[in-house]
């Protein structure tokens, strides 16, 4: 149970900073112009993006394994 625990302040940490990721990459996709700094905005933007995708798979990882723990036979 101490694991699941953990498992969700982790999950609970990338659902708030995959979000902010996100939204500073698209900020500076909007602000940036200029070739070095647009390539680090999508640097950002790919990041986020991959951020987000394994923030919904951990998810899935932590419930399931909470269901486990709880209707364990």
């Amino acid at each position: 149970m101490e694991q699941n625990l953990k498992r969700l302040l982790i999950l609970l940490g990338l659902l708030i900073f995959s979000p902010l990721v996100l939204n500073i990459a698209f900020k500076a996709l909007r602000i940036f112009k200029d070739y070095p700094k647009v390539f680090l905005a999508y640097i950002l933007l790919i990041a986020g993006i991959l951020l987000t995708l394994y923030s919904v798979y951990y998810g899935f990882r932590t419930f399931k394994g909470i269901v486990d723990t709880l209707f364990k036979e």
